[in-house]
């Protein structure tokens, strides 16, 4: 989760690329450079440990773009695919 917030933040898509789910990967991940992300907080994990095959992260990202300040509440599903950890989808709360 906070690799993909970076990947963000740096304008990383061939990261976000490689970290998406191909099941669930819109055709562009090109972030959008007028967003700003300023913050991160995780409040929940379930699941994820080493022998899992599934997790979910539920975290608040903070936003900036043209003066306007945002968030995004979000439940992330995870899964792990070839022993790394993929974004499936998930729910914004």
């Amino acid at each position: 989760m906070r690799s993909r917030y970076t990947a963000f933040v740096a304008g990383d898509a061939e990261h976000l690329r490689r970290t998406w789910h191909p099941r669930t990967r819109p055709a562009d991940v090109e972030p959008d450079p007028a967003t700003a992300w300023t913050g991160l907080e995780v409040l929940a994990t379930e699941a994820g440990a080493p022998a899992d095959l599934e997790g979910t992260v539920e975290f608040r990202a903070r936003w900036s773009e043209r003066g306007v300040r945002g968030g995004l509440h979000e439940r992330s599903r995870f899964a792990r695919r070839g022993g790394r950890w993929v974004y499936v989808d998930g729910e914004i709360l």
